[in-house]
């Protein structure tokens, strides 16, 4: 059995996807397969990969109609043939040695996923941003890393097994990394742990716009839809506490970053409705013991209309 399957979606990345495959087709752990799935992308991306397969054996090459990342990454999933199962964006890279560290470190453990560290990669500039992984270290406590993990499905390596349940990505949403990760963590029993930034996540310059985008209301209905999913799994009273941290850790925090790039009528727009949607799932979450253990939390417990318009001042620049 091939050791990991690497997913990667391709669409109108061909300024970036050369240096992806680069890193993919080089890597120390040779018993890879390297699955590509181009999503309709109308720009150069294919001859790219098919020059790579020219001289690499290892890359397995799907052309697809246009259905969005999930759908890229979906498709990837039932090719796949890897023990474990890796997500790469086209447009970002990743070290030479990354999937030989973690494949060794799931195996030592039996570990049903492995998780890394991260540089944020500054196009344009020499910056480089190193970021953790908000576990510290190789653990079976699941509870308490659905509290402050990083939801990005690329710097993990997943048990194929995992996904055996159908489990998929979100198809037609933003913000589906997390969506997926928070579905995916009841079916975890551990997780090994490598302190090394393997992963190269590229940050493409964006601008503040007065246009708000309605894509980024998908934070609050993933919401939803993960409190609706633990509900039918009947284990939202076993995740309760979890749940409520992490639910308004997102709407207060995460959403509200994001809504801060928009004009400050649609920002406060959108505080209203975080505010209501965390009123509505969760009206005494100020009584729950996680959000007095860090700043943070505390300011998740004084968070009001007032607070967010101070937080506009600061983020939207």
């Amino acid at each position: 059995m091939t050791k990991i399957s690497v997913i990667v979606p391709v669409y109108n990345v061909e300024k970036y996807l050369s240096k992806c495959l680069d890193t993919l087709v080089n890597q120390t752990l040779r018993d890879i397969e390297i699955i590509v799935v181009n999503d309709g992308s109308p720009d150069n991306s294919e001859k790219i990969v098919k020059d790579f397969m020219k001289k690499y054996k290892n890359i397995s090459y799907y052309k697809k109609v246009n259905g969005g990342l999930s759908d890229a990454r979906n498709y990837g999933l039932k090719k796949a043939h890897g023990e474990y199962i890796a997500f790469v964006d086209s447009d970002d890279y990743v070290s030479l040695d990354m999937y030989e560290k973690m494949y060794h470190k799931a195996k030592e453990g039996n570990f049903d996923m492995v998780v890394c560290d991260l540089n944020y990669v500054y196009e344009g500039s020499d910056k480089i941003m190193r970021a953790y992984s908000n576990i510290e270290k190789d653990t079976t406590d699941i509870k308490k890393t659905m509290l402050n993990i990083y939801p990005a499905a690329w710097n993990k390596i997943f048990k194929k097994e995992l996904f055996a349940s159908g489990i998929e990505f979100k198809k037609g949403v933003w913000f589906e990394d997390v969506e997926f990760i928070y579905r995916l963590l009841p079916d975890i029993k551990s997780i090994g742990v490598i302190h090394e930034p393997f992963n190269q996540y590229l940050q493409r310059p964006n601008s503040i716009t007065s246009s708000i985008d309605k894509r980024i209301y998908h934070y609050i209905d993933n919401w939803n839809g993960i409190l609706d999913y633990y509900k039918e799994k009947k284990i939202y009273d076993k995740y309760y506490k979890e749940l409520e941290y992490s639910y308004v850790r997102y709407l207060y925090a995460t959403f509200i970053r994001q809504a801060s790039k928009y004009d400050k009528k649609d920002y406060l727009e959108a505080v209203s409705k975080a505010i209501t949607n965390v009123k509505n799932n969760f009206p005494n979450y100020r009584k729950n013991k996680y959000f007095y253990k860090n700043i943070k939390g505390l300011y998740l417990v004084i968070f009001n209309k007032k607070i967010a318009k101070i937080m506009y001042r600061i983020f939207h620049k």
